[in-house]
């Protein structure tokens, strides 16, 4: 008896530290999700002075939706009214995943004018394009008639999610080195990898350059920050460095990895960022999980300029172009105004050389 007596003190013991776990157990309950959701994104959401409109609170938004919950809803419909409250932030990096959907913002791709033709990037590039990894670069070529006083160098850069090494842009460079000026195309790029667009970045510099400074979500208070940390731009190693003029082409689509890559471009003394103002996505994101075991993603960390200004919402061009292109249009406006541009600058660095 004294033995069972202790068998039964020892096993209780061990269900009263079962039931003190901190783990949280599994359920389905619309409820629980969606009050766990709201938690997370108050916790360690850092965009809220930014994201939420005049006069509301993320309290406000929690009541807003919560109403919409059922005890009996399908999954399907919980997502739904789950991905309408991430949706009320205008996030790009807020994201709701799950087995069978991708909850997301993704209407910055859409705002602005309509700055980007698939088919007319098709026709600049012609057959004969090369690929080096995830760029495809050619020097221009224009109709009979149209002259260009120099060569000008194209690269198209759709995505950083693609594989792009310093092999890949030491050849693409290399075979453009005959170009005066060089247009990299970042229009519609949605981002990816930050250490691939910090890679190619490198191949334009020769000295180290602050970028800009970053901030971390210390604590649950809206407000709860760390103190804003510089992040630079390393020269290469070994490797191609081109100095000769470059225009970056971009446009509301471009977001995420592709805007940090602006950013890194912005202000070196042989670039100008062209185009309509960017899609914005400085916030690096982290990853948590609801009770149901779907996923949540959201901006947890800010990312500000050498100037201390928040990207977040978009870097403004130096060169801002309006130009809406027309369905059916022949030639593309951003195009031949970077080249147009690239053309004047060249003429203006040949000019000066010449007087020295």
């Amino acid at each position: 008896m004294k033995h069972l007596t202790k068998l039964l003190a020892v096993l209780g013991l061990l269900l009263s530290l079962a039931c003190c776990t901190t783990e949280r157990e599994y359920t389905a309950d619309p409820y629980a999700n969606y009050d766990r959701l709201w938690e997370i994104l108050d916790r360690g959401y850092c965009y809220f002075d930014l994201k939420l409109p005049q006069g509301t609170t993320w309290r406000d938004l929690y009541h807003k939706h919560r109403r919409d919950l059922r005890p009996t809803m399908t999954t399907d419909s919980l997502f739904l009214v789950m991905s309408q409250l991430l949706a009320e932030l205008r996030d790009g990096h807020v994201n709701l995943i799950s087995t069978f959907d991708y909850g997301r913002y993704w209407q910055w791709r859409s705002e602005g004018p309509r700055s980007y033709d698939e088919t007319l990037i098709e026709s600049y590039l012609g057959n004969d394009y090369h690929i080096a990894g995830g760029l495809a670069y050619k020097s221009l070529d224009y109709p009979k008639g149209v002259r260009r006083a120099e060569p000008i160098g194209y690269v198209r850069v759709a995505s950083f999610s693609s594989a792009i090494s310093s092999s890949n842009v030491n050849a693409v460079l290399n075979r453009l080195k005959a170009c005066n000026g060089l247009i990299l195309d970042l229009r519609n790029n949605g981002g990816g990898q930050v250490t691939t667009s910090d890679m190619l970045a490198q191949h334009f510099i020769r000295e180290r350059k602050l970028v800009g400074y970053i901030s971390h979500k210390t604590g649950p208070a809206h407000d709860a920050f760390s103190r804003r940390t510089p992040f630079y731009l390393d020269t290469l190693q070994a490797g191609t460095i081109w100095l000769k003029p470059v225009v970056v082409l971009v446009n509301q689509g471009v977001y995420s990895a592709a805007n940090d890559f602006t950013l890194r471009m912005k202000g070196l003394p042989q670039v100008k960022i062209v185009g309509v103002k960017t899609g914005g996505g400085g916030g690096l994101p982290m990853s948590s999980e609801l009770p149901n075991g779907w996923a949540v993603r959201f901006s947890s960390s800010r990312t500000y300029d050498a100037d201390g200004a928040d990207i977040e919402q978009g870097i403004t061009p130096d060169v801002v172009l309006k130009d809406e292109i027309a369905r059916g249009a022949e030639v593309d406006p951003y195009i031949e105004a970077s080249a147009s541009l690239l053309t004047r600058w060249i003429l203006q660095i040949k000019s000066k050389q010449k007087k020295q």
